[in-house]
């Protein structure tokens, strides 16, 4: 069965394939040319005999030196029948497309990275005919985005970060970060930036952190998944009504963190009827390591 957050990576790579290979320049050091066009093409590869192959994402970038064929494969855990498909993915679609594939495989597993990783070989101890070297973006490739400039200064890789990065425990100071330079873009990359990374988090504390974070940003009323956000009762139309889901959203990521909330915390935050205020309060929540931290450099 194919999972959100599996779909989320491939879908990443057809709706912004530019910032990803932007990026792919920067995490692997290969000089990938400039793209000036993108062609999604069809992922079925399969031939006369009755064996499916298909590739997750296949994009045809085209370049002022001719293009070429980025291949995205999503993977989960180690498959090894999965594996021994890339060679044939990469020589059959050299034999159709006559251009250069190369293969990118994105994992949020480190161990998963670290075997897609292993160069293939087929022929003899020695004397390869044939290599394949899967380039791989997992958790110790892509940079924890939890800076509010650096997340500022890349929107895509933050979200490229968020989606990576999504099992580990430090997801939670990715989001708070992210949450605010979507809000810098425009609001139709945003929300489909913000749809992304709701399908990409695996782990269902940091789903819940950025469903909350997600709910008061005004371009995302407009998005089809904030129906889900409206089901839920967390949008309210009126200025009262965003305080509250502030105050609630505040005190929820620590909760869900695991911070203890003293009475004089949460009286404080509940007392408050300043939006702009309590904005600051719930982006600082996904950070903190203690809940006293929230009033940091705010009028006593």
């Amino acid at each position: 069965m194919v999972s959100s957050s599996h779909e989320a990576m491939h879908h990443f790579g057809q709706k912004d394939t530019a910032g990803l290979i932007r990026n792919f320049q920067r995490l692997f050091h290969v000089p990938f040319p400039e793209p000036c066009g993108f062609t999604v093409v069809n992922t079925d590869l399969t031939e006369i005999e009755p064996v499916e192959r298909r590739v997750d994402s296949l994009v045809r970038v085209h370049t002022e030196d001719g293009d070429f064929l980025l291949v995205l494969e999503s993977q989960g855990k180690k498959d090894e029948r999965k594996r021994g498909s890339w060679p044939y993915y990469l020589s059959y679609l050299y034999e159709k497309y006559r251009c250069e594939p190369v293969l990118v495989v994105m994992t949020q597993s480190s161990s998963t990275a670290r075997w897609a990783a292993e160069p293939i070989r087929f022929g003899l101890p020695g004397w390869s005919s044939l290599v394949v070297r899967p380039m791989v973006l997992g958790p110790d490739q892509v940079p924890v985005i939890a800076d509010e400039k650096e997340a500022l200064r890349d929107p895509s890789l933050a979200v490229l970060s968020a989606i990576t990065h999504g099992r580990g425990p430090g997801v939670a100071a990715i989001l708070g970060p992210l949450a605010v330079a979507l809000e810098t873009i425009d609001p139709a990359s945003a929300a489909l930036l913000a749809q992304l990374v709701t399908s990409g988090l695996v782990d269902s504390q940091a789903k819940e952190i950025w469903r909350d974070l997600m709910a008061p940003v005004n371009y995302f009323f407009r998005h089809p998944v904030a129906e889900m956000t409206r089901d839920e009762g967390r949008v309210e139309g009126r200025v009262e009504g965003r305080v509250e889901e502030r105050i609630a959203m505040t005190l929820r990521i620590l909760e869900l963190r695991g911070l203890q909330v003293p009475d004089s915390v949460r009286l404080r935050v509940q007392a408050s009827s300043d939006l702009d205020k309590l904005k600051v309060w719930s982006e600082r929540a996904v950070r903190v390591t203690d809940a006293a931290d929230l009033f940091d450099d705010d009028e006593a």
